[in-house]
């Protein structure tokens, strides 16, 4: 008979008492003791767990985007591009999470829908504040936090400063190219509107991408992942028809109706009309 392999006898430790170990590094504990269902029904808990993962993958597209947007006004383009690059594998891992969700159906939906109240994720802050983050700017859609008013304050920081999309814009400013003023002075709160000008000078880069290499990489690491995005939405919207067809949305809003008008906005509508004009 094998004697059982004992990881000891080749170094692992295996003694924690007063030492750190995976789970307290990683706090386990909390994290697993956070799923509290409201009801017996099955499926809550799989319905829990998407949307506290998917907090715990914004949370981290947060980090990546605060670092992208100081590198890009650093000029610091090549560094922003990995960290571009990791936000859309970033974004599909969410959109995998609705390939999980999506195995629920009506019938099992129906069961504790009612005890969600009037949460939705339509009132998730951290989506706001990637949207923020991203140029997808309406300071209506603070109201839903005024009742919190630290994550108001966060908002409204994000409001203040200059989007991704901004300071891509100021980089093609610093590198020569004729960004127009008012672009550049905009109120940074307000929506961004497309602007004929910037499609003129993204269509520059465009047309002569050996002269204008890293905002050429730049651009197309933006379309990545607006890409992704789009992507997330159109799945977001597909599964709630999927699980509750034309509802109203437990939070209000028309529901699919809704999450279908969000699937026109477009975060950076110059790098894609552009490629019409090309």
């Amino acid at each position: 008979m094998t004697t059982p392999h004992d990881p000891a006898r080749e170094g692992a430790e295996m003694n924690f008492d007063g030492r750190m170990s995976y789970g307290d590094y990683l706090r386990i504990d909390a994290i697993l003791g956070a799923q509290r269902c409201l009801t017996g029904a099955h499926d809550e808990m799989l319905f829990i767990i998407q949307h506290q993962t998917s907090e715990l993958w914004m949370r981290l597209a947060l980090h990546e985007l605060d670092a992208a947007r100081d590198a890009i006004a650093a000029d610091r383009l090549r560094p922003a591009f990995k960290l571009l690059a990791r936000i859309s594998r970033i974004f599909e891992q969410l959109n995998s999470a609705w390939d999980v969700l999506r195995t629920m159906t009506p019938a099992d939906y129906t069961r504790f829908r009612n005890d969600l109240g009037q949460s939705s994720g339509f009132q998730s802050w951290q989506y706001r504040l990637i949207e923020y983050a991203v140029g997808n700017r309406n300071p209506a859609m603070l109201r839903p936090h005024v009742h919190r008013p630290d994550i108001l304050a966060l908002l409204e920081a994000e409001l203040a400063r200059p989007s991704l999309y901004d300071e891509a814009l100021r980089a093609l400013a610093r590198a020569g190219l004729p960004v127009p003023q008012a672009v550049l002075t905009r109120d940074l709160s307000q929506p961004w509107v497309a602007d004929t000008g910037v499609q003129a000078v993204w269509e520059t880069v465009y047309r002569t991408p050996e002269a204008h290499w890293d905002l050429y990489e730049l651009a197309e690491k933006l379309v990545d992942f607006e890409d992704y995005f789009r992507r997330w939405r159109f799945n977001h919207v597909t599964t709630v028809e999927r699980v509750i067809g034309l509802k109203r949305g437990t939070g209000g809003t028309s529901g699919v109706g809704y999450l279908r008008r969000m699937l026109e906005v477009e975060l950076f509508p110059e790098l894609w009309h552009l490629r019409t004009s090309l």
